[in-house]
């Protein structure tokens, strides 16, 4: 047993100093891909090096829009969602992996007993020529203890462990992308169905405007004041009024069952009322954000995970090429008397390695390791395009706000020169120096306008919640200022 002690660490030592394997480098793509996005970054806000933070929670941030409805809809969507479900399960899943991979670590012990009685066959082969075999009836009972320790020489199991690990970070960054994108489309799909309702009022009260220069230009025309192209025009301008109506109408309930599918429920089952009167200013996005796109994305996390996760599975492929060596240790008792089975006499054991190379695979062994350096040029690229559509999402977003923002402004001075026109019409009409039709065309032009601004308001609203989706989210509500 002396021998064998000695054997076994020498073995060890000279397997190790084979363990001159190269193990590929950890992926740092994240400071190239900052490197590059730095160089052609045209945002007017400024950009500095990102530092992985994808783990940071994410915040509330839809609560800046004060609106308890829709904090409900996000509350029940985190609680209901299938989408959200699936992913958490997921991340159970690749979390018990990694623990499966850290169970390699420890050595495995087995515990076996045997109660038998069994009879030997008269014709078996012989232990030697001339000697005849005989059938015997015998009873055997045996109690055995088996260990067994596989030494990471060449970084099979620390590489399985680093996958793994990289895999469960890499569905923990999923999971929080999903819940970031479904507050997100949450979010925009609410704003939609409350800019929908603000349109719907104004288009009502055209119709009701619209309705009156009916009247009044059938009694004109009845009356011989009027002609028939005149009342005509304008019945015309009120059916496609009421067209434009019945079309935000069937947008509406579209726009309620879309909620309820992203909050979890059945369509047709999520009733909101209408709220016309709904228009809060759009946040502020806090300068200098945009340059924390790339800690703050969970997707660009979970794209930087499954970099590493490749990444190790390289070195796995490399483990391939070099030999096992597997420590063990048995000991037990056998005896064919049960009553004498804890007698020292019945007391076996054994103590080894078993070291296994391949000598001949057929190219196995080539082609996994051909495999997994693909794999993980593949899980490159992907990372470097999953950086690219994050900042063009932010770009977007920008490009977009400033845009929605120049608007706003012009539909807001053309709805206050409207209202104007609409004054002036109406001390017009008074002093007898306008017809009520004047006033009618100006009423119109106001509302007209106003239509226009909830539309860009409707917009904005939507945009900047993309814009945070585009920003990793994370914010508190105090770090939104509102306009």
């Amino acid at each position: 047993m002396r021998s064998a002690c000695l054997a076994l660490p020498m073995l060890a030592a000279l397997l190790a100093g084979c363990a001159g394997t190269p193990v590929a480098a950890p992926p740092a793509p994240l400071a190239l891909a900052q490197a590059q996005a730095a160089d052609n970054w045209t945002s007017p806000l400024p950009w500095t090096p990102a530092r992985p933070a994808a783990d940071r929670a994410k915040g509330d941030w839809w609560r800046v829009f004060g609106d308890v409805e829709l904090d409900a809809l996000v509350a029940r969507a985190e609680r209901d969602s299938a989408s959200i479900e699936g992913f958490a399960a997921r991340l159970r899943q690749a979390r018990a992996g990694s623990n499966l991979a850290r169970a390699a670590t420890l050595p495995r012990l087995d515990a076996t007993g045997r109660i038998a009685r069994q009879q030997t066959s008269a014709n078996r082969p012989a232990g030697s020529y001339g000697a005849r075999s005989s059938s015997t009836t015998q009873n055997d009972s045996a109690l055995g203890l088996a260990a067994s320790y596989e030494l990471d020489l060449f970084d099979r199991i620390g590489n399985e462990i680093a996958s793994a690990d990289a895999g469960s970070a890499q569905f923990a960054a999923d999971l929080a992308n999903a819940r970031l994108v479904l507050a997100a489309d949450l979010a925009a799909g609410y704003f939609t169905l409350r800019q929908i309702d603000a349109e719907i009022e104004v288009v009502e009260q055209s119709i009701a405007a619209q309705s009156q220069a009916v009247d009044v230009l059938q009694a004109r025309h009845d009356g011989g004041a009027a002609s028939g192209l005149d009342l005509a025009q304008q019945q015309a301008q009120l059916d496609a009024t009421r067209t434009q109506l019945d079309l935000l109408r069937r947008q509406r309930p579209l726009a309620e069952h879309a909620l309820a599918t992203l909050s979890g429920a059945p369509a047709g089952s999520l009733a909101i009322a209408p709220r016309a009167d709904w228009a809060p200013a759009p946040p502020v996005v806090p300068l200098g954000l945009p340059s924390e796109v790339l800690q703050r994305r969970p997707d660009v996390a979970a794209a930087q995970a499954g970099v590493a996760a490749a990444n190790a599975q390289i070195g796995i492929a490399r483990a391939g090429f070099f030999p096992s060596l597997v420590l063990g240790a048995n000991a037990g008792l056998d005896s064919r008397d049960l009553a004498r089975l804890l007698d020292g006499p019945s007391l076996l054991w054994s103590l080894g390695a078993n070291v296994a190379q391949t000598v001949f695979d057929g190219g196995r062994n080539q082609a996994r390791l051909d495999a997994a350096r693909a794999a993980h040029e593949a899980a490159s690229a992907g990372y470097r395009q999953t950086v690219l559509r994050a900042l063009q999402d932010v770009e977007d977003g920008l490009a977009s706000l400033d845009a929605l923002a120049r608007a706003a402004a012009s539909a807001e001075a053309a709805s206050a020169s409207a209202g104007r026109a609409l004054a002036i019409a109406e001390a017009r009409q008074a002093g007898g120096l306008a017809t009520w039709l004047d006033v009618v065309a100006a009423r119109q032009r106001l509302l007209d306008a106003r239509r226009l601004s909830t539309q860009i308001r409707g917009q904005q609203l939507v945009t900047t919640a993309y814009l945070v989706k585009a920003l990793g989210g994370g914010w508190r509500g105090e770090e939104l200022a509102l306009r």
